[in-house]
């Protein structure tokens, strides 16, 4: 194996899904919540500003992790849920936390 076949493995792909400073504790919230609307998220992760929390949010949405559902009332409320591919990585990220806490 080479570098050029890891760039185009599924570990890869995963990881560059999941990976950075502010989406595991995003998925976090998310598994411990079936639905969560986007300043609740924003107050459990008071370090963040909502810009950067936004475009996490629409990159964990634009790779099929999670789902958005928007209310229409006013102001708009926004809610967002893991989608059923962000929810099979539950055993995944149960190991991680399993082999980071050992």
């Amino acid at each position: 194996m080479n570098y050029k076949d890891f760039e185009s493995c599924g570990l890869k792909r995963t990881l560059d899904m999941i990976s950075g400073k502010w989406k595991p504790p995003i998925l976090y919230f998310l598994f411990n919540n079936e639905e969560i609307r986007f300043n609740t998220l924003w107050r459990e992760l008071p370090q963040i500003s909502k810009k950067v929390l936004a475009e996490h949010l629409k990159q964990l949405e634009e790779d099929g992790l999670v789902s958005k559902r928007e209310v229409d009332a006013f102001p708009i409320e926004v809610y967002y849920s893991l989608s059923k591919k962000g929810k099979s990585l539950g055993s995944i990220l149960s190991a991680l936390d399993a082999f980071g806490s050992d």
